[in-house]
Parts: C-alpha cells; sequence; structure tokens
C-alpha cells in the first residue's frame, strides 16, 4: 500500500467520510482505490499483444504507481499494420497522467494532422480504452460508474447463424436473439440484379430458420455490404414477411445518401456502422437518416471516449445503439460499460470466434482462455453487470497463458470473394 493511499484510508477511518480535494467531489471508492486522488500517477511503458485467434490487439499501459490498464483495437486482417500505429503512440504516451483520456484523445487524433483513418482511430481506440481502465482502478470504480453511472442492470446480447442447425445451437447456448447472415443463395454469391432463383435460395433459408425459432425469437439479417444497391433492395423485400429484427449493412457506407433512400422503401429498420470511425461519420449517418440502428465498435472508432460521444449523438436523432463487437472480449468489455451507461441500447454482440484454430485451448465468445473469470451470461440472453464488469476499471484481467495460447497462430486473412460467372471482384 502507497503512503498516500494508506492517509487516504487513515483521514476515512477518522473522520467517517471519504477524502476529497477541497471544493470538489470524486467518485471514489476508498476500498478498492489503488491510489489517493491527488497522487501523480504516470505512464511508463506501452506492451503490445496480438491475439491472432480474435483478429485482434490487445495492449498494456504500465505506470509508475504500479497501475496496469489493458485496452484493445484492431483492424481484422491488417494486425502488424495496426500494431505499428499504436506503437507510434508511445513517445507521445510516456510520462503523461492516464487518468486524462479525453484530453489524450482530442491530443493524439488533431495532433495526427490526417484524421479519420481506420488504421489510426483503431490504435487511438487501444490507448483510450486503456487510459480508461487505469482510470477506474485508481478510483476503484467500474468504468461506467465514471461515464455518468448504470442506466440498466444487464446487457442483452445475441448469437449469430448461418442456418437452422446453427440456430438451434443459438437457441440451446440460451440466447434469445440472433443475427442470420445472408451471403450465399444456392451455393454462390449474388450478382449485380439476381434472378428469382437466387432470391428464393435466401428466402428459404431465412424461413426455415423462423421456423425454427420461432416469432418471439428477434432476427436480424445480416447482409454485410456483400451484395450491390439493386441485389439488396431485392432481397430486403423478399425477406420482409418475417419481420427481421433489422437489416444489417445493407450496401456499403460510403454511399449514405443511396442508404438513405433505401431505407425510405422498407419499415424494417436498417443497421451500419462498424467500419466507421468517430462522431463526425456517424454525424452524417444520422443527418441523412441513412440508419436508426448504429453499430460502432469500440475498437475502431475511437475507443470509449468516442463511442459514448456517438450514443449520446444517436439519442439526439432517436436512434439506438447496436453495438458491434465481434473481435476481442477486452473490447466487448469496455463497449459494454458504455452500453451500461447509455439509455438508447438495443442489443450486444460478443466475438465470434471465427478466427481460432482448433488447437486444443478451450476458447469461448465469454472470454474463456483471454480473461482470468470469464462472463457468464444468464438463460435470459443477459449479462448482468453485477459479476460479470463491476469490478475496478474494465474489470477484467488477462489470462495468464494468453501469450502461449497465442504462440504459432497465423494472422487471420479477409477470405477474397469472386464472381463464379466471370471471375471478377466481389464486395465483402
Amino acid at each position: 500500500m502507497t503512503a498516500g493511499m494508506a492517509g487516504l484510508l487513515t483521514a476515512e477511518q477518522l473522520t467517517g467520510k471519504h477524502f476529497q480535494p477541497e471544493g470538489k467531489e470524486n467518485i471514489l471508492n476508498p476500498q478498492k482505490a489503488l491510489i489517493a486522488p491527488r497522487e501523480t500517477i504516470k505512464i511508463t511503458k506501452l506492451e503490445i499483444i496480438p491475439v491472432n485467434t480474435l483478429r485482434t490487439i490487445f495492449i498494456k499501459l504500465h505506470t509508475d504507481a504500479g497501475i496496469t490498464g489493458v485496452g484493445e483495437g484492431t483492424v481484422e486482417g491488417r494486425i502488424s499494420t495496426t500494431a505499428a500505429a499504436i506503437g507510434e503512440l508511445e513517445n507521445y504516451l510516456i510520462g503523461k497522467d492516464p487518468r486524462r483520456p479525453a484530453h489524450h484523445w482530442q491530443a493524439i487524433y488533431r495532433h495526427a494532422f490526417y484524421r479519420g483513418d481506420i488504421v489510426l482511430t483503431s490504435a487511438l481506440s487501444a490507448v483510450d480504452i486503456a487510459m480508461w481502465d487505469i482510470k477506474g482502478k485508481a478510483l476503484g470504480v467500474p468504468i461506467y460508474e465514471l461515464l455518468g453511472g448504470p442506466t440498466r442492470d444487464r446487457i442483452r446480447v445475441y448469437g449469430q447463424a448461418g442456418d437452422p442447425e446453427g440456430a438451434k445451437q443459438v437457441i440451446n447456448e440460451g440466447y434469445k436473439s440472433m443475427k442470420v447472415s445472408a451471403t450465399y443463395s444456392r451455393g454462390r454469391l449474388s450478382r449485380i440484379v439476381e434472378n428469382p432463383d437466387f432470391i428464393q435460395g435466401m428466402v428459404e433459408n431465412v424461413s426455415a430458420i423462423r421456423d425454427v425459432i420461432g416469432p418471439k425469437t428477434d432476427m436480424g439479417i445480416e447482409l454485410h455490404g456483400d451484395h450491390s444497391p439493386q441485389t439488396s433492395m431485392l432481397l430486403i423485400k423478399a425477406l420482409e414477411p418475417f419481420q427481421p429484427w433489422f437489416f444489417e449493412e445493407p450496401i456499403q457506407f460510403q454511399n449514405l445518401p443511396l442508404m438513405a433512400e433505401m431505407a425510405k422503401k422498407t419499415h424494417i429498420p436498417f443497421a451500419t456502422g462498424e467500419r466507421m470511425v468517430t462522431k463526425w461519420q456517424f454525424r452524417d449517418l444520422l443527418s441523412l437518416g441513412a440508419a436508426s440502428l448504429l453499430q460502432p465498435d469500440v475498437t475502431h472508432c475511437g475507443g470509449i471516449t468516442e463511442m459514448k460521444a456517438i450514443a449520446i449523438l444517436a439519442e439526439a436523432f432517436y436512434a439506438s445503439m447496436l453495438p458491434h463487437a465481434k473481435e476481442g472480449i477486452v473490447g466487448a468489455v469496455a463497449s459494454m460499460h458504455v452500453a451500461a451507461s447509455i439509455p438508447n441500447l438495443l442489443a450486444h454482440e460478443l466475438p465470434s470466434l471465427q478466427a481460432a484454430p482448433e488447437d486444443g485451448v478451450k476458447r469461448s465468445a465469454l472470454g474463456k482462455s483471454y480473461i482470468k473469470k470469464p462472463l457468464v451470461m444468464g438463460n435470459d440472453g443477459h449479462i448482468a453487470l453485477a459479476g460479470n464488469i463491476d469490478g475496478p476499471g474494465l474489470g477484467i484481467e488477462l489470462d495468464d497463458d494468453l501469450i502461449e495460447n497465442e504462440r504459432g497462430v497465423k494472422e487471420w486473412e479477409f477470405p477474397e470473394m469472386w464472381d463464379s460467372f466471370d471471375g471478377s471482384v466481389l464486395d465483402h
């Protein structure tokens, strides 16, 4: 125990009150706080840990107070590129007080000159999350307490399936909602304008899934930006009778005006945003009315600081948050802290493990083999804050065997997608 912390506890024991700087109140749990609010703390080292089984990068920010923060930032399929970008932030971070994440966010983002790039914001995301983790640990409280306190006591999560058998497994795992992939039909990818047979193949698959899960289970349709606007609109109209929860990424986000026009032609809400970064890109999406369900990924969009800002912006447009969190558990937990503090949450994603090899290591979407205490999902398809993410900071610790479990795993690459008729390149 540091001298400052000992003094803090002594003062509390003598007065029966929490120590507060004169004239100022602070959120503080003196039983769990690692240092007193006025004690100095400086970043001493940035440690980068590639996690290829999750297509991501974990980091550790070390401090001279002995507090270590963990974070995550990634561009899937570009791990080495993103790791280099994270490493370039070390010169700025060394010697800085990590308890000022909002200030450091501004400095890192604005001083880069070239702004809004997915690689740079993903690097910023990693260190932003780690600084919030340190701040929470220093004060002895969960991050969601620093974001205004919880607006809910549990977070709804959903599963993912591609066919009826996969849907059965999702239901058996305890989920009450899911997302269904709609990329292939009749064994092939779509063309610019599709024929009735292709569309009917997609309808048959979704119909079979709906028969399995019944009318009470929410079912989103993941179009993944794989289809041209013409074919996407055909699919949307054909699948409307199944009343999907939402259509995700109906087209690539670069054409938000067109997405907005498409959104007006269906009563099913659009969801998008996993490839978008910063409040400024989401401002454009919301202003145009391109989607009403926002899917920022905390490991891409700029971290906890920026995801909270996006959620506030969304609330002003009566839009809801459906956070993307398909990579690592550190980012998923960071995202859940934001989700716990906002009023406009629909549901939350969990890591997919699609890059994890079958190597004998037992892994799970809830963090097994990545964090010491994996999350626990209730049988109602929710993750309670209590007992899962209510510890100081993020409330998690990295698994002691993480680096060994990652040894020898190659970096994942996005699959190439080609037109089966003429060999031309298709969207992904």
